[in-house]
């Protein structure tokens, strides 16, 4: 089977492209922070190697402002100052959540989440994740071609 393009896709599932961007409308309007989602999907994206959503999303982090340097350390998260309590606890719930085949997620996983975040917002941090890592399974799976770089 050759490569998909997002746009074959597109044509060919256009009720699971509609389904999967309802639910990144709604946690777009949930209240939560666009730079925060969009550093746990490029997180999420990283651990999953989709170049489609890496590059997909490195474009909209920078549309919203995320600085270079946090970008450039993402994968490094744990070991890097410049990401604040509630970057960290959303990146360790997507890095759970992500990993979870198999395992349980550890309870202090889900208490440090649940201290950072109102149940309703870890409930669209937690839907976020699991969107992206639908987008991840979809495009490298299919091998979609990334977009091009913006900024």
């Amino acid at each position: 089977m050759t490569a998909f393009e997002f746009s074959d896709f597109q044509q060919t599932a256009g009720k699971v492209v509609d389904a999967l961007l309802a639910m990144g409308k709604a946690v777009d309007a949930s209240g939560l922070e666009k730079p925060l989602t969009e550093l746990v999907k490029l997180r999420v994206s990283q651990i999953n190697a989709c170049t489609f959503c890496l590059q997909y999303h490195l474009n909209l982090a920078r549309q919203a402002g995320i600085p270079a340097a946090k970008l450039d350390l993402l994968a490094a998260w744990r070991d890097a100052p410049i990401f604040d309590q509630r970057e960290r606890a959303a990146l360790g719930w997507a890095e759970a959540l992500t990993g979870m085949a198999g395992q349980p997620i550890q309870e202090s996983t889900r208490q440090h989440a649940a201290a950072a975040f109102s149940p309703t917002e870890l409930a669209f941090l937690t839907a976020a994740i699991a969107s992206i890592n639908a987008w991840n399974r979809i495009g490298g799976g299919l091998g979609f071609a990334p977009p091009p770089a913006a900024g």
